[in-house]
């Protein structure tokens, strides 16, 4: 089934989950890419971290009605805790001074959380599956 590709269509919880999540996104790599210790690197850090504890959180208030939940959670919303357990043990890591723990960590993060995460959103029956599959691709 197609959703209506408009954003108007969207509740705001999934909005702002949006809005994160898409920054996030586009933040890691800027921050992941940038010298070591620069204030670019700590800027973009800190935005993405503030970016994806925004997308952790508000994925929380996006309940599925799907086959495969549990009061309203599904298997997805586990990605929204490994964000969560991986910016909080990145940030204590370099508290700490384990830098390279500190970048393992965060480069996991990233690639679980956020390209892991994406991958799932362009299933067939999600919202962006369906923008990108039917009325973007017009394949579905």
């Amino acid at each position: 089934m197609a959703h209506d590709p408009s954003l108007a269509s969207l509740a705001p919880a999934v909005l702002v989950h949006l809005a994160f999540a898409s920054a996030a996104l586009v933040l890691g790599p800027v921050a992941l890419w940038a010298r070591k210790g620069s204030h670019g690197h700590r800027g973009f850090g800190y935005a993405w971290v503030t970016a994806m504890v925004g997308a952790a959180l508000s994925a929380f208030f996006i309940r599925s009605s799907g086959s495969l939940q549990w009061a309203g959670f599904s298997p997805i919303h586990i990605l929204a805790v490994v964000a969560l357990v991986g910016v909080s043990s990145a940030i204590h890591a370099v508290v700490h001074r384990k830098i390279a723990l500190h970048r393992r960590i965060m480069q996991r993060t990233y690639f679980a959380a956020c390209v892991g995460a994406g991958l799932f959103t362009l299933l067939p029956g999600r919202y962006l599956g369906d923008l990108l599959w039917h009325h973007g691709l017009g394949l579905m």
